[in-house]
């Protein structure tokens, strides 16, 4: 038997995603698991099980994509949206530095006075935004940094990575499958030729000066002596880091604070003992996932998956985010709880294309957490609000205000 999509799913709008995507993403783990979403483009797959199914599923029956709207983003060929021997290939450019013997060597000299010299800039004020003032400074100076991009300010990393994200969530097509606001595209424009503007100098410079910077590793690791990978290699996995690895650490220290301020007896617990704040980002990452819908896969022939007719080329979304809240593994997943049972979760992504800086992203984020617990124990929620979050592909706490007594 052949299903269609209900006809409820039409009428999500990309503002209702952005805003809030929990209710309907509920509503499509119990009635239609694997569903094509008009207002995305694509099919979604909603459940835990449908999303390791795709991500897992034998390359002859799919292929690693990114949706539209993320390859008008980063160009060709991004690792997200490679295969095979590419795919391989461009993993052997960017995996290495990233394996978790490595990391360990460097990520505590590298996070931790970034972490501490953001601190001192207002742990005597007696209250800040933990976003703007603390989780995305250091996520985005660790990475810029192991980057090579020290030059680069820490606020510049942070409008490059909104303004990408700009444009890799502008996906609203129209009835005739093209994009519904070009114009969103703009902003990553800008920052993609800003970018190009500014590393083209530092490229030239690795060229014939290489040092340990990763950058500087991407164009030489694996080539002919006296080559380097041209930058029309380097540059789309470059607008790949510039987007997701530089908020992913942030982002995801940002809703362990938020997700802890729900439960202050936790906090109270965490920071007491900071060998729980390895279980506090874990719970963080599933309860409110930094990487919501980022990642496809499109079908290389025609495929029937549980009654739903794929076409070959469809593009199937897998979105983790309703993944990690889905019902059968999570008992009340809308709730942020450190001691809840420890079931892996997919915050991180399945299968080949799953995020290759996944070690390296939790550290930064226990580092930055040990340094704020150690420096400010007495952190209180200032606001009786709800935490706003904002995002589809890509979720994160617009705001963590907080106090304390000095």
């Amino acid at each position: 038997m052949t299903m269609t999509s209900p006809d409820w799913i039409a009428d999500i709008t990309m503002e209702e995603l952005e805003q809030n995507p929990y209710p309907f993403y509920e509503r499509l783990r119990k009635e239609a698991p694997l569903a094509y979403v008009p207002a995305l483009g694509c099919y979604v797959a909603s459940t835990k099980e449908m999303c390791k199914r795709i991500a897992g599923a034998d390359d002859g029956d799919f292929e690693g994509i990114i949706a539209p709207a993320g390859r008008r983003t980063f160009g060709d060929p991004a690792v997200l949206d490679a295969n095979g021997e590419q795919h391989d290939e461009l993993r052997a450019m960017v995996d290495p530095g990233l394996q978790p013997s490595q990391v360990d060597r460097y990520v505590d000299g590298l996070a931790r006075p970034i972490a501490r010299r953001y601190l001192e800039q207002f742990e005597n004020d007696g209250h800040a935004d933990l976003v703007a003032q603390f989780c995305e400074p250091v996520s985005v100076r660790s990475l810029g940094d192991l980057m090579g991009l020290q030059s680069v300010s820490s606020d510049k990393l942070r409008e490059w990575f909104r303004k990408l994200n700009v444009s890799f969530t502008n996906a609203g097509v129209d009835a005739d499958g093209n994009f519904a606001n070009p114009d969103g595209f703009i902003p990553g424009d800008e920052a993609k030729a800003e970018i190009r503007e500014i590393l083209d100098p530092l490229l030239d410079k690795w060229t014939v000066e290489p040092d340990d910077s990763a950058l500087s590793h991407w164009l030489h690791d694996g080539m002919p002596e006296g080559q380097v990978r041209d930058r029309e290699t380097i540059y789309p996995n470059v607008f790949v880091y510039l987007l997701g690895a530089m908020q992913e650490p942030g982002h995801a220290m940002a809703s362990t604070i938020a997700g802890l301020l729900t439960r202050p007896d936790q906090l109270e617990r965490v920071i007491d003992d900071p060998s729980l704040i390895r279980r506090a980002i874990t719970e963080a990452v599933r309860w409110t996932s930094p990487i919501w819908s980022a990642t496809a896969r499109r079908s290389t022939k025609d495929l029937t998956i549980d009654g739903v007719e794929l076409p070959a080329g469809s593009v199937v979304m897998m979105s983790y985010g309703s993944a990690n809240h889905d019902e059968s593994d999570y008992d009340d997943p809308s709730r942020y709880d450190l001691d809840r049972t420890p079931i892996p979760n997919l915050a991180f992504g399945a299968g080949k294309h799953a995020c290759a800086g996944t070690y390296f992203a939790t550290e930064v984020v226990r580092i930055g957490l040990e340094e704020l617990f150690e420096a400010i124990p007495n952190l209180e929620s200032n606001t009786d609000s709800e935490t706003d979050y904002w995002g589809w592909g890509f979720r994160s706490p617009l705001e963590v205000p907080v106090e304390w007594e000095v």
